[in-house]
C-alpha cells in the first residue's frame, strides 16, 4: 500500500489546496436535497372585487388558476358573502417544482356593512396554524404538508386618495399573523405623478396606524454593489403598483404581455409602465424569509398563544374541588403537576424566544 493511499483512503482527487476538507460542498447537497424535494408556498390575495388580483396572479405564475371559476352577476354579489377560495397548482421549471396555493376572498369588500367581512379570513389563517401544530404534534411529522399563509398581497384601489377604514382595519387585524404586502392595483388607470402621490399617502397612513407590512431584510455588508441597489429600489417601490394582463400583444415586432389602449399599449414587464417586475423579483428572491418570518413569528406566536390556552385551562381543571367529590390519588396528582411544570416551563421558553426574535426584528426594522 502507498503512501498516497494512506493519507487518502477514499482514493478521491483533492482538486484544493492542502488542508482542504470538503465541507465547501454542503450547499451543493442541500440545493440537490431541495430540489428533489420541491417548495411549498402558500399565496393569500384580498381586495375589492374588480381589482385583477386574479388576473395578476395568472400573471405572476404564468398559469390559469382559475379555470372554471364562474364570475357572479352584480345582483348576485349583494347577497355575497366572503368565501375563502383556496386553488392548488403544481409549477415545474428547469427541473425545480413549486406547490403553490393561491387562497383568494371573493366578496370582501362588496357589502354595504363590511364590519365583520374579515373574520372568515383570520379564521382561515389560525385553522391552517392549527392544523400544522396538530400534524406537528402527531406520530407522521415526516410528512406534514404546510398550508400556513406565507404571504398576503392586499390589494388597493387605485380610484381613492388613500387607504379605507376597511383596509386600515384588516390589515391592523392581520399584521400579527401574516406578512402583508400592500399593492395599488390598476396602475395603468393612473398618471407617473398620481402614482408617486398615492404610494406617498398610502405609506403616511400605515405609519400612522402602527400597521406592520412584511419589511424586506437588509443586505449583508459583503453584498455586491448591483444587489444592494435591487434590494433598495424594491424596498422604495412599497406599495407596489401594479397591472396584470395575460394577452400577448405585438410592439415593434415583439410579442409582450400588455393591455391594449387607444393611446398605446401598456406593458406588464416593463418597468416604466408599473412595478409587475418588482413585486414578481421580491416574491421569488424573498421566497424563503417569506416562509421564515412565518415559521418564526407569526406561528410561534399562535404557538405560545395556544400553549399559555392550554396551561390555563388546565390550572382551572385541576384546581381545587368541592369536599363531596372523591379525593384524587397521590399518583396522579402529581403525574398531572409534572404535566403542567413540563407545559409552563416550555411556555416561558417560547416567550422568551419571541421577546427575543421581537426583539431582533426591532432592531433590524425600526418603526
Amino acid at each position: 500500500m502507498s503512501a498516497e493511499s494512506i493519507k487518502n483512503p477514499g482514493g478521491f482527487t483533492n482538486p484544493e489546496m492542502p488542508g482542504y476538507v470538503g465541507f465547501a460542498n454542503l450547499p451543493n447537497q442541500v440545493h440537490r436535497k431541495s430540489v428533489k424535494k420541491g417548495f411549498e408556498f402558500t399565496l393569500m390575495v384580498v381586495g375589492e372585487t374588480g381589482l385583477g388580483k386574479s388576473t395578476l396572479v395568472n400573471s405572476l405564475f404564468l398559469t390559469d388558476l382559475y379555470p372554471e371559476r364562474n364570475i357572479p352577476s352584480a345582483g348576485e354579489r349583494t347577497k355575497q358573502t366572503v368565501k375563502i377560495d383556496a386553488s392548488t397548482v403544481e409549477i415545474e421549471e428547469r427541473g425545480v417544482k413549486l406547490r403553490l396555493t393561491v387562497v383568494d376572498t371573493p366578496g370582501f369588500g362588496d357589502a354595504i356593512d363590511n364590519t365583520d367581512c374579515f373574520r372568515s379570513i383570520i379564521q382561515y389563517i389560525d385553522d391552517q396554524f392549527e392544523r400544522f401544530l396538530r400534524d406537528e404534534s402527531g406520530l407522521n411529522r415526516r410528512n406534514i404538508v404546510d398550508n400556513r399563509v406565507h404571504c398576503c398581497f392586499y390589494f388597493i384601489s387605485p380610484y381613492g386618495h388613500g387607504l379605507k377604514p376597511l383596509d386600515t382595519q384588516f390589515m391592523k387585524m392581520l399584521h400579527h399573523k401574516v406578512n402583508i404586502v400592500p399593492v395599488i392595483a390598476k396602475a395603468d388607470m393612473l398618471t407617473k405623478k398620481e402614482i408617486a402621490r398615492l404610494k406617498k399617502r398610502v405609506m403616511e397612513e400605515i405609519e400612522a396606524n402602527g400597521i406592520r407590512i412584511y419589511p424586506l431584510p437588509d443586505c449583508d455588508s459583503d453584498e455586491d454593489e448591483d444587489y444592494k441597489e435591487q434590494v433598495r429600489q424594491l424596498k422604495d417601490a412599497v406599495p407596489f403598483a401594479v397591472c396584470g394582463a395575460n394577452t400577448l400583444i405585438e410592439v415593434k415586432g415583439r410579442k409582450v404581455r400588455g393591455r391594449q389602449y387607444p393611446w398605446g399599449v401598456v406593458e406588464v414587464e416593463n418597468p416604466e409602465h408599473c412595478d409587475f417586475i418588482k413585486l414578481r423579483t421580491m416574491l421569488i428572491q424573498q421566497l424563503q424569509d417569506l416562509q421564515e418570518v412565518t415559521q418564526d413569528v407569526h406561528y410561534e406566536n399562535y404557538r405560545s398563544e395556544r400553549l399559555a390556552k392550554g396551561v390555563a385551562s388546565n390550572r382551572k381543571t385541576a384546581g381545587p374541588t368541592n369536599s363531596t367529590a372523591p379525593s384524587a390519588a397521590p399518583e396522579q396528582i402529581s403525574e398531572k403537576e409534572k404535566i403542567l411544570q413540563e407545559k409552563e416551563a416550555e411556555l416561558r421558553r417560547m416567550q422568551q424566544m419571541l421577546a427575543q426574535m421581537q426583539a431582533q426584528m426591532q432592531q433590524q426594522h425600526p418603526q
